[in-house]
């Protein structure tokens, strides 16, 4: 599972690095490997509601909310969405040991 809005930024992060054709392939494995989530009405609200309250980027606050409107663990190596008071969905820290 993973939101749309995430994918967009692995997208033209990889269009910066290594172009535009590694971008699409990029996109082409994430699409096939993951569920693509596009938020709706709602959605956009809780992420807007939860980048009011933390201070935390906007992609971070799309990741949290899409993993908790599924009831999965976010997967993540960011301390700031790790230390989050109160967050709305389990995280896994991925930071090495």
């Amino acid at each position: 599972m993973v939101s749309w809005v995430n994918l967009v930024e692995v997208y033209y992060r990889v269009t910066r690095d290594q172009g535009q054709a590694a971008a699409d392939a990029t996109l082409g494995d994430l699409r096939a490997a993951l569920a693509p989530d596009l938020p709706g009405t709602a959605r956009m609200i809780e992420v807007a509601r939860l980048k009011a309250r933390a201070r935390i980027a906007l992609g971070d606050c799309f990741a949290v909310t899409t993993a908790a409107a599924h009831d999965v663990p976010l997967l993540t190596g960011d301390p700031e969405i790790i230390d989050l008071a109160d967050c709305p969905c389990q995280t896994e820290d991925l930071r090495p040991l």
